[in-house]
């Protein structure tokens, strides 16, 4: 399946938009020489397409996979593209989205997760950046609690910092379409 993934643009992508160096205090706590604001890529309309191509592009090695989302903020746009770009080139036609809350609502249906999906099916779980892992594992927590099977993790940039421990140590499979040091910088050690 082609689906036009152009890994050396969504570096320069990255590296353009999305990359700060400085002095910045990460949610952990821990103070990093760099940022990564995934948002400003994800968030256009050129880097939505280029990281749908490659996510679509990973699916690809995962053909059980019917729905694709994420703990909300991070993979809303992701999970968006993704669905359009497999919509408009045929591929993946089936596919569904969903979206996983920070904490259930607390109103209505009291959700906490959103979207067409149902017990038994298998999915991917998709985020911008990771760091140590934890919104990607608590995007597959709710979804495993919910009935449905992770089959991955992907990823649009992966910090080198812990995430991969992290995946591994829960028995999930991770796929990042590029790492830190693509965009030439030195990650910090893992937590």
């Amino acid at each position: 399946m082609a689906t036009g993934y152009d890994r050396a643009r969504l570096i320069a992508l990255l590296k353009r938009d999305a990359l700060r160096t400085g002095t910045f205090t990460l949610a952990s706590g821990r103070t990093s020489h760099y940022y990564v604001d995934g948002r400003t890529v994800t968030l256009s309309a050129e880097g939505a397409s280029v990281i749908a191509a490659g996510v679509l592009e990973i699916l690809a090695n995962y053909p059980k996979v019917e729905a694709v989302g994420g703990l909300t903020m991070g993979a809303d746009p992701i999970v968006g593209a993704t669905l359009a770009v497999a919509g408009l080139h045929g591929q993946s036609a089936g596919l569904r989205g969903f979206l996983v809350r920070k904490e259930a609502k607390g109103h209505g249906t009291g959700k906490l997760v959103e979207g067409p999906l149902t017990p038994g099916m298998t999915v991917a779980i998709l985020d911008d950046v990771a760091t140590t892992g934890g919104s990607s594992l608590q995007a597959v927590a709710a979804v495993e609690a919910f009935g449905c099977k992770v089959a991955c993790i992907i990823v649009v940039l992966d910090r080198l910092e812990g995430a991969i421990a992290a995946f591994a140590e829960k028995g999930h499979e991770f796929v990042s379409l590029v790492t830190i040091r693509d965009l030439g910088v030195e990650p910090l050690p893992p937590i």
